[in-house]
């Protein structure tokens, strides 16, 4: 076996397998015709047939949704998790997965006060007559928001975060990798899975073509699935009248699995990575990735000594550089990590919002 001297060598000669897949999607949950003042007024004087909209009349809504969603959870024995500030979901989801004994069904239902849009009615004055009248307008407001993790036959985990304000906006987040696992199995296609992607696989190619074909209709199938399982704010009548919820992409990761034949191309990977990067002198920071949190400065430093060394027991080498397209999407490009197996390297987008 020759060993590698480049990056190029270890990309050309040295990759077992590689597998490209949709990684994590953040998408907004919305329905777009209450996304201006206009739909909002239609919504309430059109549609529900009241005199004038105002948020008088979106409160009866937002306390009733609520309360459902309160009634889901006692009549399902579920966790109500009051997430404090700072705490770290994916913990606590681990936790709960690891506890999970079905091939589906909802882990546990969070609560977060986020920053959010929302309506206000606002007293304007017809200068002509003098008279008032109220005015939709938008503002921003710390509201309540649900988070409902849940394990979904097709998709694995994932969640829908619902705000508590109208229009009741949702965000999903789903893991392309773990729909592909799930696809894979059914196939009969054996593989060894990684915590967010694959280390073997048996038939390649029908495994990327099981990737290739994820698509907006399977995800569309996987919202109304749960939208007819978890607490709706609107109901049928308001959907039959067009007000329906849609997606549309927020945030989404991208990845490429590489593995490599020997622990040794690894590290010859990442040290030439870094080498090259910093010898031209892009990027501007490099860093990696230990496997718990760094804390510098403040009362409770994290005690113990951390060294930037490629090579390093319980680290994961990534070399990152981000780009940003309007309105906001973001671009990351990591390198996964190597050790006793063969070692796999992952170029991806900017992950899913711990939400």
């Amino acid at each position: 076996m020759t060993v590698a001297r480049s990056v190029a060598d270890v990309l050309n000669d040295h990759v077992r397998f590689e597998v490209e897949c949709i990684d994590r999607m953040y998408l907004n949950v919305w329905v777009r015709r209450l996304a201006y003042g206009g739909g909002v007024a239609g919504f309430f004087v059109g549609h529900r047939g009241y005199a004038y909209a105002s948020t008088a009349l979106m409160d009866p809504m937002a306390k009733a949704f609520v309360a459902d969603i309160h009634g889901f959870v006692s009549s399902r024995g579920l966790e109500l998790v009051h997430f404090a500030k700072g705490q770290r979901k994916d913990d606590i989801t681990r936790q709960a997965l690891a506890r999970f004994g079905e091939d589906e069904g909802v882990l546990y239902v969070g609560r977060a006060q986020e920053k959010s849009g929302v309506w206000r009615t606002q007293r304007r004055h017809n200068r002509a007559t003098g008279g008032s009248y109220a005015w939709l307008v938008r503002s921003t407001a710390f509201i309540n928001f649900f988070y409902f993790y849940c394990v979904d036959a097709d998709f694995g985990p994932f969640f829908l975060k619902f705000s508590t304000y109208f229009p009741f906006t949702a965000k999903l987040c789903i893991n392309g990798n773990e729909w592909a696992k799930r696809q894979a199995a059914k196939a009969g296609i054996a593989f060894e899975a990684l915590d967010n992607g694959f280390a073997a696989v048996d038939d390649v190619a029908r495994l990327q073509a099981i990737c290739d074909s994820l698509g907006p209709d399977h995800i569309d199938t996987l919202l109304r699935k749960w939208l007819r399982i978890l607490p709706n704010p609107f109901t049928d009548e308001d959907e039959a009248a067009g007000y329906r919820y849609e997606l549309s992409l927020l945030q989404t990761e991208f990845s490429l699995t590489q593995m490599l034949d020997t622990p040794v191309s690894g590290r010859i990977f990442f040290e030439q990575v870094l080498h090259d990067n910093l010898d031209i002198g892009r990027p501007d920071r490099v860093g990696l990735v230990f496997d718990r949190r760094i804390v510098s400065k403040g009362k409770h430093p994290t005690p113990g000594r951390f060294r930037t060394r490629v090579i390093t027991a319980g680290v994961t080498r990534a070399c990152t550089s981000t780009t940003s397209t309007p309105p906001s999407s973001s671009t990351t490009r990591k390198a996964g990590r190597s050790g006793p197996k063969p070692p796999s390297t992952t170029q991806a987008t900017s992950g899913c919002p711990n939400g």
